[in-house]
């Protein structure tokens, strides 16, 4: 075996072999932070469909349950700050992801530059963020909230009389 600081076969070999283990596990996690967008996606319009479900079925029904239409309209306004808040969750843990998601390849980019040769695996370049398919699971989100809000303020909490 080399003495520390010396380079020799067998050195080089368990430092490729470690590399190639990082690697590994580099690769398996970028693979883990894109289904995890998908999962969060998932989430997202389980729970909206739900909240906006409750909002449209208080909506439909507070007359019938004998509610004060203004502790309807609370009802929906509170069902909708709680879709608001899920799709502010579900924006934050997307960006973290993207961010993660970053940091992994350029530390795969670090891996093959030392161990196969620089510019093996161009960088990723944050400008091309509108190829990320998690740029339009945001815009999926935010333009939701928006068209909900807008309908309950234009349609369903007027109607609350």
């Amino acid at each position: 075996m080399a003495a520390p600081g010396e380079t020799g076969p067998e050195t080089a070999s368990v430092r490729n072999e470690f590399a190639l283990e990082r690697y590994r596990y580099i690769l398996q996690q970028i693979h883990a932070v894109n289904e995890n967008a998908h999962r969060f996606l998932a989430l997202y319009q389980t729970l909206a469909t739900a909240l906006v479900s409750a909002a449209l079925l208080l909506f439909v029904g507070y007359r019938k349950w004998d509610l004060a239409p203004t502790t309807a309209r609370g009802g929906v306004i509170g069902l909708l700050i709680l879709v608001t808040v899920v799709a502010a969750f579900t924006s934050t843990l997307i960006v973290v992801g993207a961010m993660t998601w970053l940091d992994y390849r350029n530390e795969e980019c670090d891996i093959t530059d030392e161990v196969v040769g620089p510019g093996f695996r161009k960088r990723p370049r944050p400008g091309n963020f509108l190829r990320w398919y998690e740029t339009y699971v945001l815009l999926f989100v935010l333009v939701s909230v928006i068209i909900m809000w807008l309908i309950a303020v234009l349609f369903l909490l007027p109607a609350m009389r």
